[in-house]
């Protein structure tokens, strides 16, 4: 018989200690998953396993992700071009599929170097997918217009923003639980924490716009009601339970925001590893996806391409390397010749931010690999991004067609919201009409964003039928359909 190791029990004697006190801080309310394996697979609700099941926590996370209503939602959601505008659009779903598979190629990548300690903390791939997978479901419908509108309507409620709503859907909207939402584990919440401060610690009133009285409040310039970058005040708890593992020092270095101007919104600093992976895969796939469609669209000819590269063409020799050698010339004949060329192009491109990434200290400041590091593109392919960045951006975004779409959407949620709030009761479906009953008690933050989470949730076309169903004078039935 083997002796026993005095060192074992004293290794699960102080491990019970840590759970006790972990459990003693965490937010009143909160009942955390016990896990022996990984506090990052801790959820805030119970933890019902299945007998023999096969799946890790982060399997299970992506699998309620793709199977949410919220997810599906986003087939219906505008990314840069109207939906039905022509056969070849992307949505928020195609994007997001698209971030997903960057983001994947990242970690690989990265998981290929043995660089230094900080690749021992890498994300598991299932959760690099959910996360990707996840970033975009708390969009509104009409892109970052809608996103705007609805900022406008909660100004005084609280303000709306998307990545915010993303982490409302997934720990209490998505009905996969009760009153944990998807209830996904601490480190997808984590990762999907794109802006750590809440929405009263970063907004700058003075960033609003003094509004005139006049007869149609939707008439507003919307560069004037953009949201702070931040979480949702209601989110307070579940933020605490992501930071929960991290110590003092990390959570407020971590949390620190900077003032960028007297009319600006605070911003914060930093993001955790897995967050950084992700918001690279989604600026990757804004630049190189987004361009592609508009040439399909012919929006960008090579006319424009050349012009925009003319005292650029240098970006494109700088990125030389065993994983790129297209030139200037190459790059452009490639992109408006044969499709097949194009995407051939595309790839190529693709390839070189994926193979070029590497990871970079954020602050050594912080205790933890998690915070600590950071994933960044090397100075040369990140200028490159950028300048492919900035002509989509210029004639596509900025489009005078694209903006047009972009206010009807904003005019459109901002009458359906006036309409909702104006009398719930009569307008509202049952279910959130009881939600609204719930919380109209409370305050007008608490019943307002009931109204908020209605309408961020709908889809495009959705909120078109509904406001024609309103607002159209037309025979109608008590069983048309929406």
């Amino acid at each position: 018989m083997h002796k026993e190791d005095p060192q074992r029990y004293k290794f699960v004697f102080l491990s019970s200690a840590i759970k006790q006190a972990t459990c003693s801080i965490l937010p009143k309310g909160t009942r955390m998953t016990h896990c022996k394996e990984n506090t990052w697979y801790e959820r805030q609700g119970y933890n019902t396993t299945r007998p023999n099941e096969i799946r890790s926590e982060y399997e299970r996370d992506l699998s309620r992700l793709i199977h949410s209503s919220a997810f599906r939602r986003l087939q219906s959601k505008t990314q840069v071009l109207g939906l039905g505008e022509s056969d070849f659009y992307r949505t928020r779903l195609t994007h997001s599929m698209e971030v997903a598979q960057i983001g994947g190629g990242i970690l690989s990548q990265l998981s290929k170097r043995d660089t230094d300690e900080g690749g021992k903390f890498l994300p598991d791939p299932s959760l690099m997918q959910a996360i990707c997978l996840a970033h975009d479901i708390g969009h509104p419908p009409f892109g970052h217009g809608g996103e705007v509108a609805l900022n406008y309507c909660m100004r005084s409620y609280g303000g709306f923003e998307g990545n915010g709503q993303t982490l409302r859907i997934l720990s209490k909207l998505d009905k996969y639980t009760e009153t944990n939402g998807l209830d996904p584990t601490r480190r997808l919440i984590l990762g999907v924490l794109k802006y750590p401060a809440s929405y009263s610690e970063v907004v700058n009133e003075r960033a609003y716009s003094q509004l005139q009285p006049r007869s149609n409040e939707w008439l507003f310039k919307s560069s004037e009601f953009k949201p702070p970058k931040c979480y949702l005040d209601s989110e307070e708890n579940t933020v605490r339970f992501a930071l929960q593992p991290f110590d003092s020092d990390d959570v407020k270095l971590f949390k620190t925001v900077k003032t960028t101007a007297l009319n600006k919104h605070k911003e914060t600093i930093y993001k955790a590893l897995d967050t950084t992976i992700m918001d690279l895969a989604d600026e990757i796939s804004y630049s190189l996806h987004d361009l592609e469609d508009a040439i399909s669209l012919k929006m960008i000819d090579k006319k424009m391409w050349e012009e925009h590269f003319e005292d650029k063409s240098h970006l494109f020799a700088a990125c030389q390397c065993d994983s790129f050698n297209l030139k200037a010339d190459d790059v452009a004949e490639k992109l408006f010749g044969e499709s097949y060329l194009r995407k051939e192009c595309i790839g190529t491109l693709v390839h070189l931010m994926i193979t070029s990434v590497k990871l970079e200290v954020q602050n050594s400041d912080f205790k933890s690999k998690i915070l600590r590091y950071k994933v960044a593109l090397p100075a040369a392919v990140e200028e490159l991004r950028k300048a492919i960045f900035e002509l989509v951006r210029n004639k596509v975004i900025q489009h005078e067609n694209v903006q047009l779409l972009e206010f009807k959407g904003q005019k459109l949620i901002v009458e359906l919201f006036n309409v909702l709030a104006n009398d719930p009761i009569r307008f509202l479906p049952t279910e959130t009409r009881k939600k609204y009953n719930q919380e109209e008690a409370k305050g007008d933050d608490k019943k307002m964003r009931v109204i908020c989470d209605y309408v961020s949730g709908m889809t495009d076309d959705y909120a078109t039928r509904l406001y024609e169903k309103i607002f159209v004078p037309r025979k109608g039935s008590i069983f048309d359909r929406l």
